[in-house]
């Protein structure tokens, strides 16, 4: 018979401990306070997200290029 260990936890749970879950939280929270306050600022967010996005494809797609040619 296998004993199980009744302390045994889910792989994932270890990331959720200290402040994993709390910053984004209060991050998110923060920036909905400042749209309620100054909608406008919502259009900046999708602004920056969208340019961080097309950056992170660029670069993506040039990694994917040189790892192509290598092989």
């Amino acid at each position: 018979m296998i004993e199980s260990n009744s302390t045994a936890t889910c792989p994932m749970a270890n990331t959720c401990k200290g402040l994993g879950l709390v910053i984004p939280a209060l991050v998110f929270v923060t920036l909905g306070v400042a749209v309620l306050i100054e909608p406008q600022i919502l259009a900046w967010i999708v602004g920056i997200v969208l340019i961080v996005m097309g950056v992170a494809m660029l670069v993506f797609g040039r990694f994917m290029r040189r790892f192509a040619e290598r092989s």
